[in-house]
């Protein structure tokens, strides 16, 4: 599937559906809710680094005229920038999530494992009004929390407030938001709130963490640990369910799985806690072994979509921008995993050259040409 195939998923309808719910163009002539969206998707994929004074070039480029369809525009970076910060972010929400359930049923992962967590960019505190301190460096972050279902990121948030430098607070309130009914989600132990996995329980959301070697709880019930599965890279040695013990030393209400075994290449314990009773407890601790794809999904978005930089350092321009990212993001695992491609930069450049093959072809045909004359023009992946 080639990346112009996969960009016509997204229906051009939808979009235009999307502006009249969200009111995004209300008394705006110029910079449409659907223009900005695909400039900052084509200025994404064709600068290395992202300015508004890029996007400005951009928009006035017949490349992009002949991308997004748009034959006269004019815009200069400040009016670009103002767009940014005011357009209503909930237009690129709504749709981040269309384009994820269009991609999710493409891949097939519907029923997919969710892993959540968190990523944080530092920028310099007087770059920043609003923003997360952590430590004395001068400097503030923004926190990105982002739940991975399958291959793709299905819901995220971003967070300035200084209440969020806690995975307490910031994942627990992803998992609470996310429409993840019937999934399970895995997360490392930076959330061990007892009340939290109670919540998530009485709620019917099931979990798979990491606990604490240590781990108080008290016993109800002890499995038999089942002969090692043949990929595992842990040796499990206990399987007990039990009332797990608040700081406070208060039983939770609920039982719980607590699975312990030491780490085959370093010899290190490992502590697995769980809501899910009747898996196997191998099972469970390949479970929970998944959630270093959303740690390789991080890498990617940062060192290959740019996350580090910030175009706009408004809040609203922060979550628009996050939006974008999350749905280039998605564009290219879908067409890294459909064509089978290994890495992400080589994913990134065929899906980028595809793309601007496909632009110079509609404007040779509008010029009255016909690619067709020169096929080995367009070889290029």
């Amino acid at each position: 599937m080639t990346a112009n195939e996969l960009i016509k998923l997204i229906p051009a309808q939808k979009l235009r559906d999307l502006a009249i719910e969200t009111k995004v163009d209300a008394q705006v002539k110029k910079l449409s809710g659907e223009v900005i969206f695909k400039l900052i998707l084509f200025s994404m994929l064709n600068a290395e680094k992202l300015s508004l004074r890029v996007m400005e070039t951009f928009l006035q480029s017949a490349k992009f005229k002949a991308f997004s369809e748009f034959d006269i525009i004019d815009g200069k970076y400040n009016s670009i920038r103002d767009r940014i910060c005011r357009i209503n972010a909930d237009y690129f929400e709504r749709l981040f999530e269309e384009v994820f359930s269009i991609y999710n049923r493409l891949l097939k992962e519907e029923t997919a494992l969710s892993k959540t967590d968190s990523t944080c960019v530092a920028i310099a505190a007087k770059l920043l009004s609003e923003g997360i301190e952590m430590g004395s460096n001068n400097k503030k972050f923004v926190k990105y929390s982002i739940n991975l279902k399958g291959s793709l990121p299905s819901c995220v948030k971003v967070y300035t407030d200084q209440k969020y430098a806690s995975e307490e607070h910031a994942l627990a309130e992803l998992i609470n938001i996310s429409n993840l009914e019937g999934d399970i989600v895995v997360f490392d132990r930076g959330l061990r709130s007892r009340p939290m996995f109670e919540r998530f329980t009485d709620q019917g959301r099931l979990f798979v963490s990491r606990g604490e070697p240590t781990i108080r709880y008290k016993l109800s019930k002890s499995n038999v640990v089942p002969d090692k599965a043949p990929a595992s890279t842990v040796t499990l040695h206990y399987d007990e369910e039990g009332w797990l013990n608040s700081r406070k030393n208060q039983a939770t209400q609920h039982k719980y799985r607590i699975i312990k075994g030491t780490i085959d290449k370093s010899g290190l314990p490992i502590c697995f806690v769980t809501n899910i009773m009747d898996e196997p407890a191998y099972t469970i601790a390949a479970w929970y072994r998944k959630r270093w794809e959303i740690e390789v999904f991080f890498k990617f978005i940062k060192q290959h979509l740019n996350l580090k930089h910030l175009v706009s350092r408004d809040s609203n321009g922060i979550k628009v921008m996050l939006y974008m990212t999350m749905i280039l993001a998605i564009l290219l695992i879908a067409y890294k995993k459909i064509n089978r491609i290994k890495g992400f930069k080589i994913a990134k450049l065929q899906f980028e050259l595809q793309l601007e093959n496909d632009i110079v072809k509609e404007i040779v045909v509008l010029c009255g040409g016909n690619p067709a004359r020169a096929p080995h023009l367009f070889n290029s992946t």
